[in-house]
């Protein structure tokens, strides 16, 4: 359909959503409203939200009109557009309503099906990690850990990779505060270990736990976001190491990536 066609059948103000990239046709009422709102909250310039949308400046000016009326957004001085007080306190009854427990589960679940291994999620809690969920594979056996069970942050990789996020002085009043005990003979005990195993992790993105934690196990993990960026939570493939070679467990990143990264989303994480 040609941008002459498209006015002739819609009117004028559809003919930029009938070419706007990925659409398959015009946007109804409700969608520009969505559209220049969603924009509006990711662009603060008036012509970048117009771009965003891919709608005629008049609508767009209007929608935005509306929304600031309602409380939705609010103009700054540079005439810029920001949050509104209604968009702010629906946000925070949804913060509140969060139950990370039931948003991770769906991706765990599949998780688990594809590496038949346990799969724990965990949330930093003071200076230690608190499991909030675990499933378990079809294998025989099963993980000495349960939900509610907490474990020291150096020693795990959900723990680590919580770690990697937190900047160099907060790492070092953390050793401090809560020391570096030696779970097996493997954990890192020293904050010179620490630091560069803290390094490595933000290098590639996932944390191993060589059996430092627990003899005989050994897991991968990787990092969650919450909506605002922060590390708060990790998930983690856990196994028996006389099952899984080293080599074999750290192949396994790719997978727990894809999960976290599924999970951060579902929080409302958008990578920069």
């Amino acid at each position: 359909m040609s941008t002459e066609q498209a006015a002739e059948a819609f009117g004028p103000d559809s003919v930029a959503d009938v070419n706007a990239p990925g659409r398959r046709g015009p946007a109804n009422a409700s969608e520009k409203t969505l559209l220049v709102l969603e924009a509006a909250l990711t662009h603060r310039r008036f012509t970048d939200v117009v771009e965003a949308t891919g709608l005629a400046k008049a609508t767009t000016h209007r929608i935005l009109t509306t929304l600031i009326d309602h409380g939705y957004l609010v103009a700054d001085r540079a005439g810029g557009y920001m949050p509104g007080p209604k968009i702010l306190s629906m946000a925070g009854h949804a913060l509140e309503r969060i139950d990370i427990s039931a948003i991770a589960q769906p991706f765990v679940d599949k998780l688990v099906e594809n590496v038949h291994c346990t799969v724990h999620v965990g949330a930093a809690n003071g200076d230690e990690v608190i499991y909030l969920v675990r499933t378990d594979s079809d294998k025989p056996y099963r993980m000495p850990s349960r939900v509610g069970h907490t474990i020291p942050m150096h020693s795990s990789g959900i723990g680590k990779v919580i770690l990697a996020s937190w900047p160099e002085d907060a790492v070092a009043r953390f050793v401090t505060r809560a020391g570096l005990a030696p779970r097996t003979e493997h954990t890192i005990t020293t904050l010179p270990q620490l630091r560069a195993e803290l390094a490595w992790i933000r290098q590639h993105g996932y944390a191993l736990d060589r059996e430092e934690n627990v003899p005989g196990v050994a897991c991968v993990a990787a990092p969650i976001h919450d909506h605002t960026g922060v590390v708060k939570y990790g998930v983690s493939i856990s196994t028996l190491a006389l099952e899984h070679t080293p080599e074999q467990v750290e192949a396994m990143s790719a997978d727990v990536l894809a999960t976290a990264s599924a999970i951060s989303a579902a929080l409302g994480y958008r990578p920069r």
